[in-house]
């Protein structure tokens, strides 16, 4: 493997996704636009980083995620202007 722009960025965006997993995991009250928006941004950098290095497993995971991501900070940003 070489420290590409491309392994750079997704090494980023696996960062993110993990930093956001263990803080749903240590958090007295959760945050959720902060989780939603670190599995976004998270995911959104592995799919640039994908785009280099291509695998179809780890697309179609991230593709996942993004919508899921998306859904939930959606839901988070109307219950908080409600």
């Amino acid at each position: 493997m070489t420290f590409d722009l491309a392994n750079i960025v997704g090494l980023a965006g696996s960062a993110m996704m993990v930093v956001a997993y263990a803080y749903s995991n240590i958090a007295k009250t959760m945050n959720f636009v902060l989780f939603n928006l670190l599995n976004l941004v998270g995911s959104l950098l592995l799919i640039w980083s994908l785009t280099v290095h291509f695998n179809l497993a780890s697309m179609a995971l991230e593709i996942v995620w993004t919508l899921i991501a998306l859904l939930g900070l959606a839901k988070a940003i109307r219950s908080k202007s409600a």
